[in-house]
């Protein structure tokens, strides 16, 4: 199976002022499609070569695992996002973060935290455990929490390259516009 880039449901200036059109030009058009393209180029020949990301995630380790899971974790971040200062969580996603956190602004200061706080490159998650509540968890490198049986709803890629055009390194510079861009639409069908 070969593997695209796939298309941003928004143009590339669609999140300025939060992500420029240059950060974009840069983590999608560059650091995802380098991760599609190095992923195509390893699983040529190996029993990966017809598989699902989900599958890869699941089972490879090394190389295959790293940019599988690269590619599942920026289309799964691109994804959810778009610009809607105002937006905050709706119907059962607003109702699962207050039983687990007590309250959004309460998630919101533990997710910031989580994200502000895991040491070098990756990812910090929101997700769904099998009990229906949610936990936040931090990531690194190319961690997935698919691999604990956990259901990812939203995530932050604090991977400098995802902000370093636009804030150096000001990750909580990054994080406070992070909470203008949750498109939460998304979050409310993938949390069902």
């Amino acid at each position: 199976m070969k593997f695209e880039l796939p298309k941003l449901p928004y143009e590339m200036n669609a999140l300025e002022p939060n992500i420029s059109a240059k950060t974009l030009e840069f983590h999608y058009g560059k650091h995802h499609q380098a991760y599609i393209t190095k992923l195509n180029n390893l699983i040529p020949g190996t029993k990966f070569e017809n598989a699902s990301l989900e599958t890869m995630i699941m089972e490879a380790e090394g190389s295959i695992f790293n940019n599988a899971a690269q590619v599942w974790n920026h289309t799964f971040y691109f994804s959810g996002l778009k610009l809607d200062k105002s937006s905050e969580p709706q119907k059962q996603v607003d109702s699962a973060i207050k039983s687990s956190f007590g309250s959004y602004t309460e998630f919101k200061d533990a997710f910031t935290k989580a994200a502000a706080t895991l040491f070098g490159s990756g990812w910090v998650w929101l997700v769904k455990n099998a009990e229906g509540k949610l936990e936040i968890i931090q990531e690194s490198n190319a961690g997935n929490p698919l691999r604990e049986g956990l259901k990812p709803i939203l995530t932050c890629d604090v991977w400098e390259h995802a902000y370093y055009l636009d804030y150096q390194n000001k990750r909580p510079d990054y994080l406070n516009a992070f909470w203008n861009l949750i498109d939460w639409d998304v979050v409310e069908k993938r949390f069902l």
